[in-house]
């Protein structure tokens, strides 16, 4: 699966990598977060290094909508109505900051965009209370919305608030220029390098698979934190949720819609002037990883739901992105809790990292800096914890604890030998009491284990991108068992199968 975005990607050049570096600052990721934060930093005067395990872009910044607001589905009232206005307007300030930060950079480095009217908009009558509520959560932070109740779109919308002014861009060349200019700042930028390890002592470092990198400070941009300390596996969950790109006979919708009800419906179109050719991004289904029954029915899913609205229109590219989302839907940035004030890190978007990515990196910039903080960093940073953001922790727990004895309980049903997966196709049983990932993809059948390497969670099948994922925090791995994200730091146990000539 590779996004409108991506395919169209140009590439960004790497510097090799010498075991042993040292540097001001060393940064874990490159996508917006890290390339951002590194950008900060170099252009400050301080020598940076960037690893990546993929390559610039590899996971969400390459594979999101592309859509940059400050009006974003349900969140503003769900914040709201277990929290203070202060902190509404305080996330209301810190994506626009982002945002902000994003435009003047695209205009630095001439990347095209446009703006247009974002719509938090209900598919049905019973949505109506949450735009409502949406609409008074915005406007007392400050938002010039406009509650309306027809939208000329061909798809159904019963209500809906509006925002003017909002932006619409290419996020995977916003990555690349970032990159470049990153480099052109004196920046190091090395991708192919999977860290493995972060720490402080006795000195600060990470480590990779080639070696370490010595570090006054160390930034971890990862998506989901790879060191273990704060325990942010259990203060987030994981997401995964679908996009396909299609060419469309006829004119595309005006504007960024995003439904407030379910199935979630995000649709957005593309031009020329925000992204690599013109076509239609319809996106949603969302879930949480490893707990979907198929992940390929819900891609299909929003192909039939874009025939009946769109007819004619053709599928050009379809893809996911996975992001983090914390308890009380406020990202978690800062020093890491037992890091000596020396490691950093960034996670929780909530699937909005084109505003709360950059919004990242100029706190975690402006700490390593010592630059004044801006009011909205204060409020943020001393938010409490309400009983409500317990209780949807409680919730997820135990959801992860359900999920890790039924994987273990349906592993046990079925001992190997089993039939030969079909092709795309992967099935968990058990060999000698431990649980055993089998798939087929591209032709070769292979044996690796099934237990996720983080904390022993049985991986689940993903049928629509050919992966094993974790249901209990959201790590993933490929059909060979190579790490794809996640806090697990290490691949799955490949393991040997017996069968067909195909089998590895």
């Amino acid at each position: 699966m590779t996004s409108l975005w991506k395919n169209a990607m140009s590439s960004v050049p790497s510097t090799p990598f010498e075991p042993g570096t040292r540097c001001d600052v060393a940064i874990v990721g490159a996508g917006i977060t890290g390339l951002a934060t590194g950008l900060e930093l170099a252009r400050a005067g301080l020598r940076v290094v960037i690893l990546e395990a993929g390559e610039v872009a590899q996971l969400a910044t390459g594979s999101n909508t592309g859509k940059l607001s400050l009006l974003q589905g349900r969140v503003l009232s769900t914040l709201r109505a277990h929290h203070p206005a202060s902190l509404v307007q305080a996330y209301v300030d810190a994506n626009r900051s982002g945002m902000e930060w994003l435009v003047r950079f695209a205009e630095e480095a001439g990347i095209p965009y446009t703006r247009s009217t974002a719509y938090s908009y209900a598919q049905t009558p019973e949505g109506r209370a949450t735009v409502e509520g949406e609409f008074e959560a915005a406007r007392e932070a400050g938002l010039p919305v406009t509650r309306i109740d027809a939208v000329d779109a061909p798809f159904p919308i019963d209500s809906a608030v509006s925002l003017e002014g909002q932006i619409a861009i290419d996020p995977a060349r916003v990555a690349t220029a970032l990159a470049r200019a990153f480099d052109d700042a004196g920046g190091v930028l090395h991708t192919g390098v999977r860290v493995t390890r972060a720490r402080t002592l006795p000195t600060s470092r990470v480590d990779t698979e080639a070696g370490p990198v010595f570090a006054d400070h160390v930034v971890l941009a990862t998506g989901a934190p790879i060191a273990d300390r704060g325990f942010y596996w259990v203060k987030t969950r994981g997401l995964r949720s679908y996009c396909v790109s299609f060419a469309v006979d006829g004119p595309l919708p005006d504007g960024l819609f995003l439904s407030v009800d379910g199935p979630t419906r995000s649709v957005r179109p593309v031009t020329p002037d925000d992204g690599p050719a013109s076509a239609l991004i319809v996106g949603g289904n969302g879930h949480p990883v490893g707990r979907a029954k198929s992940e390929r029915a819900l891609v299909d899913d929003l192909v039939a739901w874009t025939a009946r609205y769109f007819p004619g229109a053709t599928e050009i590219f379809r893809w996911s992105a996975q992001d983090y989302e914390s308890h009380d839907l406020i990202p978690f940035v800062g020093a890491l809790p037992r890091g000596l004030g020396r490691i950093r890190f960034a996670t929780g978007y909530g699937k909005w990292g084109l505003s709360n990515a950059p919004a990242a990196a100029i706190r975690i910039a402006g700490e390593i800096l010592d630059r004044p903080r801006p009011p909205w960093v204060r409020t943020i940073g001393t938010r409490m914890t309400v009983p409500a953001d317990i209780g949807r922790g409680a919730v997820e727990l135990g959801k992860v604890a359900s999920a890790a004895a039924t994987g273990w309980t349906e592993a046990e049903s079925s001992a190997v030998p089993v039939r030969q997966p079909a092709e795309g196709d992967g099935v968990v049983a058990h060999r000698g009491g431990r649980p055993v990932g089998i798939s087929t993809v591209g032709g070769v059948t292979r044996a690796v284990s099934a237990v996720c390497p983080h904390l022993g969670g049985v991986l689940s099948w993903n049928d629509a991108e050919c992966t094993w994922d974790c249901p209990l925090h959201a790590s993933r791995f490929a059909a060979d068992g190579k790490r794809i994200e996640g806090p697990a730091v290490r691949d799955l146990t490949h393991l040997r199968a017996s069968g067909p000539p195909t089998l590895e």
